[in-house]
């Protein structure tokens, strides 16, 4: 089972309809694939009605966290999308999300970028808005080159000049909210961030909290990195995930990039109460 685990849409930052990254993921010889955008499930009615017969949809969510300061994100897949409590935590990031953004927008300006908040929220539309969003606006208006200059400190990076902090949970607090909905939840991308480093000790913390596996495979991992996160699953009893973390034409139309180790999916649906992966007919 070839499995992405960690695909976006327009519904957050991505670029493609839901229902284009259904037909892209088959295109792309997949098995699986799981929608995971950030901080909402609203993608994922679309992906259901366009999913192409030779494709199982893993309903799935990328959660917004902080631990110890940093910011990290956690991989949430086939929980219940009505949890109350999952909901309405993911409601408050969405919430916070636009008045981070419209915060970052007036530092950029103070800093001489010429946007305007109308900018970022046209080209966001009616997505959970983010970065991306705004480094595509910066990129419209010509204060760079392209939207992956943004992601800086000079602009926007964490730390940068225009970074504004927001509401995320913290990832114990994450994992048993996901767990509390019948979810699995996954660390994403722990390494591919030399700034931002989540330790083997870290991870094996949130294994105690009741963390099912870690994202091994991602583009922006290196193949060491991807060798060290591999043994640590083994050592700790978690699934080895990966996945191409596409986002259409900001990331090169890469899905299918990265996929997850063999058996992963399986050994994820086999913790999974809250939701089954969809499948046509």
């Amino acid at each position: 089972m070839r499995a992405d685990l960690h695909v976006h849409s327009n519904a957050s930052d991505g670029t493609d309809p839901p229902a284009e990254v259904m037909s892209r993921a088959a295109g792309a010889g997949l098995d699986v694939v799981a929608l995971t955008d950030h901080d909402t499930v609203a993608g994922h009615a679309q992906a259901r009605r366009a999913l192409p017969a030779s494709l199982i949809l893993v309903p799935g969510m990328e959660l917004s966290c902080t631990l110890d300061g940093n910011s990290m994100h956690l991989l949430a897949y086939l929980f219940d999308p009505d949890d109350p409590e999952l909901a309405a935590q993911t409601q408050r990031i969405r919430d916070d999300r636009v008045l981070r953004a419209q915060a970052m927008v007036d530092r950029l300006i103070d800093l001489g970028v010429p946007i305007t908040w109308a900018d970022v929220a046209a080209i966001a539309g009616s997505a959970v808005v983010g970065r991306p969003h705004i480094a595509r606006a910066m990129a419209a208006s010509g204060a760079i080159a392209s939207p992956d200059q943004a992601f800086t400190r000079d602009w926007i990076a964490d730390g940068g000049r225009a970074y504004v902090d927001r509401y995320a949970l913290e990832p114990a607090h994450a994992i048993g909210l996901v767990r509390a909905a019948g979810g699995v939840a996954v660390v994403a991308h722990p390494r591919a961030n030399r700034d931002l480093v989540i330790t083997d000790e870290q991870i094996a913390g949130l294994a105690a909290a009741g963390l099912a596996g870690v994202e091994v495979f991602h583009p922006d991992q290196p193949e060491g990195e991807q060798a060290s996160l591999l043994a640590l699953t083994r050592d700790l009893g978690l699934i080895a995930t990966g996945g191409s973390d596409d986002h259409g034409i900001l990331t090169g139309h890469r899905i299918g990039s990265h996929t997850a180790a063999p058996g992963a999916y399986e050994s994820l649906i086999a913790q999974a109460t809250g939701s089954q992966p969809i499948r046509t007919g």
